[in-house]
């Protein structure tokens, strides 16, 4: 950020003196011989430093701090006086002056007290731009969560997302890996550019290389005309790589010289192109296994992993299913008795994206905008053991399934063994009791 200043003093040889010294020193300098010039001149330009004079002719340097303020400027501003008072240094800094000189001051001093001041200035400045990042990170993605391991991921998350390092994200498949990565993106300084992501695993070795370089038109069977990668897209952004342990060694070492000087060419071209990305990398695998494997080329391991956040599995945070059964399936719907009880004994090796996918073919079997145990996948409610195929449960169990058919038996023994009335009791439609009967061998 330029150190624009601004000198106000009445006194000409004093302040052709300062200015001088300023201009050497490489500074943009505008001067003013009144509070009044100087005044006009703030409306016309912004200035982040103002070196003033307290006592002079007409408007005096405390009532130009007042109309600076009263118009909105947020500039610093050191007054300088050879008539000081403690009164009046105390009355300029609840103006909000920064700093307070009395003359005759040796310049070097005050060349000092305005670097300071420049400094504050530009930390006032990004304290500001973070916050507004940091609370449109929180607007924009959603990331579901009360466990002690999600908190620590949203931690490290509003840390690591406005620094310009290279994250990796590792994970168990469906575990959010790349909900993280937008998060991060919407965290940092390049939340209002894009962020692209590409997955490793879709693509094979000739086509990848082209979707993040690029090509150039004949390059290749196809290449009828040139195309930008995906690095160019997301100049100035971030760049996701899903599955980076999928990367194909010949790729291995492109990439890690784009990562280390942003240059890296076409295919098909001879053209250095040059690029400002932030990249952040995906795995489900053990990229240091796969290092000492050989998979992996060391370098680019250390490159890609300045920071890693790992994202838990679902069957760790089990305290969170109430919450993300509640987001994905919607207000209109609910949970009938002991489904819960049964989503939070699956272990769920699909992780949060196998919750969705469950969730939403229950949407679809369910009647009355309430999910039953017979609407869930099969494999989930398999894990519920089941009692045997006798008229009774054993009364030492219990086990949902053993609560449940207990409660089916009575409820039809109730209704004289009708079916329909039994169906209506229990809330569901007849072809959901006869799976029920069946499967506690009850039929």
């Amino acid at each position: 950020m330029p150190l624009d200043l601004l000198v106000v003093d009445d006194d000409d040889d004093f302040r052709s003196t300062v200015v001088r010294r300023l201009c050497r020193r490489g500074f943009p300098v505008q001067e003013a011989s009144s509070a009044e010039q100087a005044l006009d001149l703030a409306e016309r330009r912004h200035f982040v430093v103002a070196v003033v004079d307290m006592v002079m002719p007409g408007m005096s340097g405390l009532n130009f701090l007042e109309r600076l303020r009263a118009a909105g400027s947020d500039c610093k501003v050191i007054f300088l006086t050879g008539q000081g008072t403690i009164e009046s240094a105390v009355e300029a800094m609840k103006l909000g002056a920064y700093d307070y000189l009395q003359k005759p001051c040796p310049l070097a001093d005050l060349e000092r007290v305005i670097l300071r001041a420049g400094e504050h200035y530009s930390l006032e400045k990004e304290n500001l731009q973070l916050r507004a990042v940091l609370q449109r990170a929180r607007q924009g993605v959603q990331m579901i969560g009360q466990s002690p391991a999600v908190k620590e991921l949203f931690r490290l998350i509003e840390r690591a997302g406005p620094t310009d390092k290279a994250i990796l994200i590792q994970g168990e498949s469906g575990t959010g890996k790349e909900l993280v990565a937008r998060s991060l993106h919407q965290c940092s300084l390049r939340a209002d550019k894009p962020i692209v992501v590409v997955n490793c695993a879709a693509l094979p070795e000739t086509l990848l290389e082209s979707e993040l370089f690029g090509h150039e038109k004949g390059s290749f069977t196809g290449a009828i005309s040139a195309k930008q990668g995906l690095f160019e897209v997301a100049d100035n952004g971030t760049l996701m790589i899903d599955e980076i342990g999928e990367m194909p060694g010949s790729l291995q070492a492109k990439l890690l010289r784009v990562l280390e000087d942003g240059s890296f060419r076409r295919v098909g071209s001879l053209k250095e192109r040059r690029v400002n990305v932030r990249l952040l990398a995906a795995t489900n695998r053990n990229m240091m296994e796969e290092v000492r494997a050989g998979r992996f080329r060391e370098d680019l391991y250390y490159r890609i992993n300045v920071m890693s956040l790992q994202v838990a599995p679902l069957r760790d945070r089990r305290e969170d299913l109430p919450l993300l059964v509640e987001h994905f399936l919607g207000p209109e719907w609910q949970l009938a008795d002991g489904v819960m009880s049964v989503l939070e004994r699956y272990t769920w090796p699909g992780n949060v994206r196998q919750l969705i996918n469950a969730l939403e073919r229950a949407k679809i079997l369910a009647d009355n905008k309430t999910v039953r145990l017979d609407d869930l996948p099969h494999e989930v409610v398999s894990q519920v053991p089941a009692t045997g195929g006798g008229a009774h449960a054993d009364p030492s169990d219990h086990s949902l399934a053993s609560i449940e058919r207990a409660h089916i038996v009575e409820v039809l023994a109730k209704e004289g063994g009708n079916k329909v009335k039994t169906a209506r009791a229990l809330g569901i439609n007849r072809r959901s009791l006869y799976r029920l009967l069946e499967k506690y061998g009850l039929s």
